[in-house]
Order: structure tokens, then sequence, then C-alpha cells
């Protein structure tokens, strides 16, 4: 059975619990001072230049041979494809999203997934109200991907939700980070194996546990549900008390009560809902990633969008799912396509980053950027769960700024949304943060919507945030205390370990 009220109140949830989140820390820490170089691979600067002169050069023959469009009845042939295409095109700055498709395109094959419906869900509150209807709504399957599960309340109702869909026949599983829920009490799992939900924790902290599944450096940081195969969630959003109370940012308008610790509620968050095809996308990445690491529970196997599925159309958006991890073959796909990004932006730049220690070649990418005339801003915390990545970023300040990027701290709540929108028509949201361990150690996940509608919304919400951040200045900055110098130079030094 599932614990009393009183019974959880005891139980600290990793997020909340500082040993829980020190001991983790140091264990990854550990290995990364053992292993540091021991990393995926990320892109060549040559790469993007070769990929930008293609795609000028024939931008319209490098759409067509390298973009594949998925419906819900399976790949489409190439005039529909056009077609789709097309449509996305015709909201607005059609050329601007060619310009980034055949991009792309030049990178690596492009698969894109047609005929959605995506809702942007800003921090906790709105996502969860969302995730928990759309679960109640269940007829076949709910498969849950999460970094941190706590044990905390909003854990507990879901595990509750879970098991009684398999009550109900519903094929149900849950797959957490065996580092990321290091502070969660087992009893929560082993009361759901107790009522048939399967539980199962990625690369076990202790080899034994497992065996032949375990990687200290190789972390599962994907944030994923799905329902049915239908509608899916995706974003930078655990299952966490963090998030239960919302942020003091952004849409609510609200401020912190006088002497509150932000830390402990307030965290800023951004998730998408995924109604169509590229919901049957995210499903596959659960079930693929529950079958390679052997757990114990067989689930139906992943799918692919098929003529045997229904030919409903929940809307017109246009998604391209990007999953990245050490165990990928070639370079990091989502380092890749943010850095095309970058280089290929035309008008703006806009970059709202939990976790900013991203390297040197994003770094420059984003100051070359700024130095040719697009608006660059990053929107960047002022606060942090893990500072020596805030102190890390803090050290890329004075380049960045002097480039003419303009950056803004958000103030009030910790900053744990990881969302990119450039020339308003190619936008991001995901689990994979700009630094060294998103890159090269940790399975990631980011849904790239194509568009001016949807990049619309983004840049309401990106306005929101910055209205709510204190600008850094240039001659601020260079002004500020010699102590904090020494320790983003330190941090810096060890960009590669966080």
């Amino acid at each position: 059975m599932f614990r009393s009220a009183s019974d959880r109140s005891a139980a600290a949830a990793p997020s909340r619990c500082g040993p829980c989140r020190a001991a983790a820390a140091a264990m990854l820490l550990a290995g990364g001072l053992l292993s540091a170089c021991a990393a995926g691979r990320l892109t060549d600067a040559n790469q993007i230049d070769q990929a930008l002169r293609q795609a000028e050069l024939q931008p319209a023959a490098v759409a067509a041979s390298a973009v594949q469009v998925v419906g819900p009845q399976g790949t489409m042939a190439p005039a529909p494809a056009r077609r789709v295409i097309a449509q996305v095109a015709a909201e607005g700055e059609a050329g601007l999203l060619r310009h980034h498709l055949a991009v792309m395109g030049a990178q690596s094959r492009v698969r894109l997934y047609s005929h959605n419906r995506v809702r942007l869900l800003e921090d906790g509150p709105a996502t969860f109200d969302a995730m928990f209807a759309a679960v109640e709504r269940a007829r076949s399957s709910v498969m849950v991907q999460s970094y941190i599960v706590d044990d905390a309340e909003l854990a507990q109702r879901l595990a509750r939700l879970l098991a009684r869909k398999r009550a109900e026949g519903v094929e149900v599983a849950l797959l957490r980070d065996a580092v990321g829920s290091f502070g969660t009490d087992p009893a929560l799992f082993e009361a759901l194996r107790q009522q048939g939900v399967p539980s199962c924790e990625f690369n076990p902290v202790n080899p034994l546990r497992r065996l032949g599944h375990w990687g200290l450096l190789h972390r599962d940081h994907r944030k994923i549900v799905v329902v049915d195969r239908e509608t899916a969630f995706t974003g930078g959003i655990n299952i966490s008390a963090v998030y239960a109370s919302g942020s003091w940012a952004g849409s609510s308008g609200r401020r912190p009560p006088e002497g509150s610790d932000p830390a402990q509620s307030g965290w800023r968050d951004t998730q998408v809902e995924i109604r169509g095809p590229a919901a049957v996308r995210l499903d596959a990445l659960v079930r693929t990633t529950w079958q390679r690491q052997g757990c114990e529970a067989v689930l139906a196997p992943p799918q692919e969008p098929s003529r045997e599925q229904p030919a409903e159309a929940p809307g017109d958006d246009v998604v391209r799912v990007v999953a990245s991890g050490p165990d990928e073959p070639g370079d990091n796909r989502i380092h890749a396509t943010l850095l095309g990004a970058i280089a290929a932006s035309r008008r703006s730049v806009h970059l709202t980053m939990a976790y900013f220690a991203p390297g040197d070649r994003i770094v420059e990418a984003l100051c070359e950027a700024a130095r040719r005339g697009v608006d660059v801003q990053l929107v960047l915390p002022s606060m942090s769960d893990f500072a020596p990545v805030l102190h890390a970023g803090r050290a890329r300040y004075e380049q960045l700024l002097s480039a003419g990027v303009r950056i803004h701290e958000l103030q009030h709540s910790v900053l744990h949304a990881k969302t990119f929108v450039v020339d308003g028509v190619l936008s991001s949201v995901g689990s994979s943060n700009m630094d060294w361990r998103s890159f090269t150690g940790n399975d990631e996940v980011n849904a790239f919507v194509l568009g001016r509608d949807f990049g619309a919304a983004m840049e309401r919400m990106f306005g929101r945030d910055v209205a709510d951040s204190r600008p850094v200045t240039l001659a601020s900055w260079r002004e500020r205390p010699w102590p904090g110098r020494l320790v983003e130079r330190a941090a810096l030094m060890f960009e590669r370990l966080w």
C-alpha cells in the first residue's frame, strides 16, 4: 500500500534534500574525475560550415532529399510531404523556415512528424493538470520516463493513478534514473510492483542490482509521459514536489512571500503537450530504453505511425523529435541541431537555459551571430540548485557581452527550463541543458517545433521571462567583486565535469 500523508511528510524528495542531492552529485563528480574525457562526440565547426554552404547553394534540393515527413498513417510520399511544409511556411517567414530546414537536412537526415497539436505548458501546475487529465483518460497504455521521481504527494498521486489504470487493464510502466531518484524511498516502487505496475531504474548505482546495466556517467535525463501513443508530454519537468506551486516568475504574476526559499518552491520550467504522430515516436523512445535496460516486465514493442492506425489529425503542427545519448552513433544530435540553428540564424536567437556551461563552440557561435547583427538574448539563472554550473556559465559572460549578446538573469525563481527559439520559426523544448553532461553523458530528448505560430507563443513566453529578469551589462559585470571572479574561473576549469 502507498504510505499515509504523515509517512510521506517524513521522507524528503531528492530535489528538496540537501544530503541526497549532494550524494548524487558526489557520485557523478567521482565518475567524472575518473573519466572526464570519455565522452560522446560533439559537432565539429567545419561540419557546420559545410552544412551552411550546402544549404545556401541548394536549399530546395537539400531539403527535398534529406527531409522525410511522417503523418498519422506513416511516411508520406514526396507530394503530400511538400504540401505539409508549404502549409507551415504559409504561417509566415517562409524563407527563414526553408533555410533552417535546409541546414538541418545538410547536417543529417531529418524526420518530421506532421498533423500534431502542440501546446506550450509553463511551470508545474499547468503541466501536471494536463498530464493527470490525460492519464485519467488512458485506454490502452501509459509510459512514464523521468530523471527524478520523488516520493512527495505529487508522485504519490501519480502512483495511485497508475495503479488504478493498471487495474483497469491499461499497460503501464515507470522508468526512472537511479541517480536522479537516489533519495526516493524504495517503498514507493515496491508498492507499485505489488499492484502490478512495473517500474525500472536506469543504470542502477549498485552494479549487482541488474547485471550488465551499469554506468555511473551515463544517466537518463529524459522526461516523457505518453498516453495511448496519442498524447505525449516532454520538456524539463520531473515528477517532483518542487514544481507543485508553480514559479514566482513568468505568467503567474506572483511574488514570493518575504523570507521564503525559492529553492524549495517556485521553480520555473517548461513542458509541451503533443497530440498526434510525434507522440508515437516519444512512446517508442520509452519502450526502446526499457528494452535496452533489460527491465523485468515485457512491454509491447515500439511502433511508428502506420496505416493500421487511425488517420486522425489533431492539428497542423510539425515536430522533429531529436533524441541523443552516449550510446548513439556519431555526433550528439541535439548539440548538432542547436549549434547549426545558431550558426544559421539571421534575425534572432532567444535562449532560456537552466544550466549553461556549453563549451567553446556554442559560445563562439552565439558571439558570431551577435556580431553579424542577430538579436541574441539569453535568460539564465540568478540562483541554482547546483552552483558550479552557474559559476562556469558566468565565466563566459564577458566574452558574450563584449560580442553584443544580451544576458538576463531570472529573479525570484529557480530556472529549470531548457527552451530555444531562433528566427521565430524554429523552437525547441526539451530535457537537454547546454552543458557538457547533457551533450556527452545523458540520454536527452528535445521536441523541435517548426513554424511561426508556435514560435510566436515561444517569443511571448520569452518576453515574460525577460520582464522577470535583471539585465546584466558589460560595465556592471566588469565591476563585480574579485572573489566571484576566482570562483567562476575555477568552475570553468572543471566545465566538463558538470
